[in-house]
């Protein structure tokens, strides 16, 4: 299909309800392995991203790709590039939290549809906005880009990460093993075959192991700022992802304190290379 075509598909809407069931917050503070947190109980407020715990997409196995993603054509452009990957998000919080509990609404509306390229050939970025409300009105608005690239051409090496900045003010290590992987998929369902199936990734994509999750790193990301800054409300927060990190290593999550105030966090490979970034502001 013309990019011309995939064009029409700008301010497509799609609105989704669901419940903000305590469980999912449990099983991920799990996986997080955060002994100290409290059980949730419904009246807790929702920490910021883990809204990605609901408004799973549930397609039929019949309608699913060869990707393990619902097929395309419905809400999203049916773009021609194979490889699919988030890119990145951004987020303004500027109503009342959502809270465990809540019945919870997302209005999304595709925002974009724009062709570039790059190193490695042709890319489809789309870019969805999310609106997320809930009891007390919206509380906030998620822009999410989604990439779409070529295949992986016979030879093709990735190119390698510039170096992560060596000045965090806090830093955690996560172990990205693959029950990590998967439990986080089973989690957000997700069935994007480059989490779980490695002869998939490996003999199909072309990536040298299973990717981490670019959302997965994101909530680090948050997660390590806000838990270092008690008492702050996040306002903001912006993520871009850089390069794949592969799972079956540890992997930094780092954040550094600006002179604003604000918060620069990213992730570090296992190599020392510079993963994803990210902004957040606090009030």
């Amino acid at each position: 299909m013309s990019l011309e075509k995939l064009k029409d598909w700008i301010g497509r809407t799609q609105s989704m309800e669901d419940l903000a069931a305590p469980f999912p917050v449990r099983a991920l503070s799990a996986t997080f392995d955060e002994k100290g947190d409290p059980d949730p109980k419904n009246g807790d407020p929702l920490p910021p991203l883990w809204h990605w715990l609901y408004f799973l997409e549930v397609a039929p196995q019949s309608k699913i790709g060869p990707d393990g993603h619902a097929e395309r054509g419905d809400f999203l452009p049916p773009v021609a590039l194979p490889r699919r990957m988030w890119a990145g998000s951004r987020f303004s919080f500027h109503g009342e939290p959502i809270r465990v509990g809540d019945t919870i609404h997302r209005l999304s509306e595709i925002k974009s549809v724009e062709p570039k390229s790059g190193s490695t050939g042709s890319m489809v970025f789309v870019t969805v906005r999310h609106t997320i409300s809930g009891p007390r009105g919206t509380s906030f608005v998620e822009e999410h880009d989604i990439v779409y690239r070529e295949a992986a051409k016979p030879g093709e090496a990735a190119k390698p990460p510039r170096p992560a900045p060596a000045d965090a003010t806090w830093t955690r290590t996560v172990l990205a093993d693959p029950v990590l992987l998967f439990r986080f998929s089973a989690l957000t369902f997700n069935g994007h075959r480059i989490h779980y199936d490695q002869p998939y990734v490996t003999g199909v994509e072309g990536y040298p192991g299973l990717i981490v999750h670019g959302p997965l790193m994101g909530i680090l990301q948050i997660e390590l700022a806000r838990r270092c800054n008690p008492g702050k409300v996040v306002r903001s927060f912006e993520f871009r992802a850089l390069s794949p990190v592969f799972g079956g290593a540890a992997l930094g999550v780092h954040g550094r304190r600006e002179q604003d105030g604000s918060i620069t966090t990213w992730i570090a490979d296992p190599t020392g290379g510079l993963a994803q970034q990210g902004k957040a502001t606090f009030q």
